[in-house]
């Protein structure tokens, strides 16, 4: 994809290298920030990256004139992730226990997120309330809400009259109006009760976590069939407390096991590591009103290939239940 994006750039401008460079790193990170917005998924929006890119290259190739190559980056992005959507919906639906999307990092330089163009949209609790509009819908009130684009841009993008972007974006803002919480906590309220979060689950202190809890917290977990993992989303203070508490027990039992605090999708979250340095699984927070209102647990290791090596879940198991019983 670099080679045929410094081509996209040589027929765009034709200058010199640097200013090359320079194009693709203003073309590239718009691309994967709306590509990665609609799928919430790192490789399926590289993917799309890569043909939005390829494809304006063999327009330029073609002879046509491309006035504003981030618009029309934009718009074939967009259209391309629509597809995509549509056929990821599908096989969404046949997906092993509960789906949630790839995590990135956005704590560090060298992460996707830093291309991502860092908003609220990019929490998983959001990617995750996004999930349920429809693929036009979704672009919509990306474009709009988050990219600031106009309704007569947005109509040229997705195909659609000015009236119907309209009325997709209002019907997609309502539904989301419905779903999100209603009080929001300040970066440094996240930080805090991360912060008391993850002393509590490290000292396994049960009260200490019950009280950071809303009383009707969600914990999610993402398997994907590929490693254990909730059979569904479990509900209710006690019962989450008590479920983080007797995990971090028996990945205590894990010779070498580390915790790393870090930002994932712009929350307060975590790396569960093994002794080899290599990913067990990705926690990330959804904090809302002063409390932890959801979290997120990933363990699916093809959703986690992109962050580093990744650990044999299963084996870990067997080692750790041989160092102190069957656990939990």
């Amino acid at each position: 994809m670099a080679a045929g994006a410094r081509e996209l750039a040589r027929g765009v401008c034709g200058v010199n290298a640097q200013e090359h460079e320079e194009l693709l790193h203003e073309l590239r990170p718009r691309s994967f920030a709306i590509a990665y917005r609609m799928l919430g998924s790192v490789s399926e929006a590289e993917d799309v990256v890569q043909e939005a890119l390829l494809r304006v290259h063999r327009s330029l190739e073609a002879g046509e004139r491309i006035d504003s190559p981030p618009a029309f980056v934009a718009t074939v992005t967009t259209r391309l992730a629509i597809d995509e959507l549509r056929s990821a919906r599908a096989r969404r639906e046949r997906y092993v226990g509960d789906w949630l999307p790839e995590p990135i990092l956005t704590d560090g330089e060298d992460d996707p997120a830093r291309h991502a163009e860092m908003a609220d949209s990019l929490s998983l609790a959001m990617l995750v309330l996004l999930e349920s509009l429809s693929p036009e819908q979704r672009a919509v009130i990306l474009l709009r809400d988050v990219f600031d684009y106009g309704y007569d841009e947005i109509a040229g993008i997705v195909g659609k009259s000015e009236d119907n972007v309209r009325q997709l974006a209002s019907r997609a803002r309502g539904h989301l109006e419905q779903r999100r919480p209603r009080f929001e906590s300040s970066r440094e309220q996240r930080e805090e009760l991360s912060r008391r979060f993850f002393a509590a689950v490290q000292d396994g202190d049960l009260a200490g976590l019950e009280a950071l809890l809303a009383h009707d917290v969600v914990l999610t977990g993402d398997g994907g069939g590929k490693a254990p993992a909730l059979a569904r989303p479990l509900r209710g203070r006690n019962r989450v407390a008590r479920a983080i508490v007797n995990w971090t027990r028996l990945a205590a039992r894990i010779p070498g096991v580390s915790f790393r605090a870090v930002e994932v999708n712009g929350t307060p979250g975590g790396l569960l590591l093994d002794g080899d340095d290599r990913l067990v699984g990705v926690w990330a927070l959804d904090i809302a009103g002063g409390e932890i209102v959801g979290m997120s647990s990933i363990v699916n290791p093809d959703k986690l290939q992109h962050l580093g090596p990744v650990a044999d879940t299963y084996a870990l198991l067997e080692v750790a239940r041989s160092h102190g019983g069957s656990g939990a």
